[in-house]
């Protein structure tokens, strides 16, 4: 999934306001042992108030090329989770993770306007050829083979 993450510069992030769903389209990178996913959006935003009503979140990062044989040769990550801050402890590594893989965003993420938040990944859905899912528990590293 490392690989995988690293060939994706984008995602789509869904929140919920408590009325309805939004998604949005991030950048995003991964730390190395895939337990955090981090991104960066500005503050006056639907998806940043929609993260403060409720933190919990999903990532879905995708390798389709927009064919019609993405239905069957296309990957889906689903990533499961809840947004927290990121620590002033933590912050100048995440960031440096964050702009070797979006160097040219190094100005917007340093903005006191924009919000540089990370994703605690409880579980990753991974589904391939149309319906092969296999669901990664991230803290307790079981795996599930679903088939449907």
């Amino acid at each position: 999934m490392k690989t995988f993450f690293e060939s994706q510069p984008h995602a789509v992030l869904a929140t919920q306001n408590g009325k309805a769903p939004y998604a949005s389209l991030v950048s995003f990178a991964s730390n190395e042992k895939l337990t955090y996913l981090l991104f960066a959006t500005p503050k006056a935003t639907r998806k940043y108030s929609n993260i403060l009503e409720n933190p919990s979140v999903a990532l879905l990062i995708d390798n389709r090329k927009n064919t019609k044989e993405d239905i069957q040769e296309a990957t889906t990550v689903t990533a499961l989770g809840r947004v927290e801050q990121i620590e002033d402890f933590e912050r100048s590594i995440m960031e440096k993770i964050y702009l070797m893989k979006h160097p040219h965003l190094a100005d917007f993420l340093n903005s006191p306007k924009t919000a540089f938040l990370k994703i605690r990944v409880e579980k990753y859905i991974v589904v391939t050829h149309f319906q092969r899912v296999v669901e990664i528990s991230v803290y307790s590293l079981h795996i599930n083979y679903l088939h449907l």
